[in-house]
């Protein structure tokens, strides 16, 4: 093996112990920083978005939950299960995402917002009302089943 054969092969080991997080490892099953739902997340074309994929606290008989705190009161009978509550974040480098949406289905608000992925099983949401300054960071844990 010649040193150049020698110094990739190193490269390609170490570089994942950086801490670097590839762009799509953000796909997969997340649990809100609250506990109470799963959002899977998928890469669309450039950009992120999220749907409700259900909550750990859910019970086989309960009844389905709506969009009861819409602000639209035509959309506060869809099922919050299956909702997009994600969109438009495009990967920026350095495991940003930016540039997106995320509505609160607990408030019936949309924020504007930016996502960081810490490492491969968490993630830091900003959701923010005219500059991040102004908002509220929520973590996320990869939850796959």
């Amino acid at each position: 093996m010649n040193p150049l054969q020698r110094i990739a092969i190193l490269t390609g080991l170490l570089l994942p112990l950086v801490g670097w997080p590839l762009t799509i490892d953000v796909e997969g099953r997340w649990l809100s920083g609250d506990g109470d739902g799963w959002i899977e997340i998928e890469l669309v074309g450039d950009s992120l978005i999220g749907r409700i994929a259900g909550s750990p606290n859910d019970k086989p008989d309960d009844e389905p939950r709506f969009d009861d705190l819409n602000p639209d009161p035509a959309l506060r009978d869809r099922p919050l299960k299956g909702m997009t509550i994600m969109t438009g974040f495009r990967y920026e480098g350095d495991g940003r995402w930016v540039g997106g949406r995320i509505y609160d289905p607990n408030s019936g608000k949309t924020y504007k917002g930016s996502i960081r992925q810490v490492d491969a099983n968490t993630l830091k949401l900003r959701g923010y009302i005219g500059i991040s300054l102004f908002g509220r960071t929520d973590t996320w844990t990869r939850d796959d089943e």
